[in-house]
């Protein structure tokens, strides 16, 4: 899976959500990413089990969930934040 790799620019509230078939320990690197994304890792139910923000790009680092998810979104850095969203929200799907 490509995700963001090779992308130099992603309009503000823009991001790609990736859908697994069941729910399994997901990671995330950011290698050959070139912007900054906050990785909001979400169970099946559309809860978010947990989100780490401002990740370095480039990095090699494994980004983890924190427990079994179904979904993956990645979004610009900051948006998060901007509006709103924490491990209390609920992300519809």
């Amino acid at each position: 899976i490509r995700g963001l790799m090779h992308v130099h620019h992603l309009p503000e509230f823009s991001g790609m959500l990736f859908v697994y078939p069941t729910p399994s320990m997901r990671s995330m690197w950011m290698k050959n990413t070139y912007i900054s994304l906050d990785i909001l890792f979400i169970r099946e139910d559309g809860t978010i089990s947990n989100i780490v923000v401002n990740t370095e790009p480039l990095s090699l680092r494994s980004i983890s969930a924190i427990e079994p998810v179904t979904y993956v979104l990645e979004l610009n850095a900051g948006v998060t934040a901007k509006i709103y969203i924490d491990t209390d929200s609920l992300v519809y799907l």
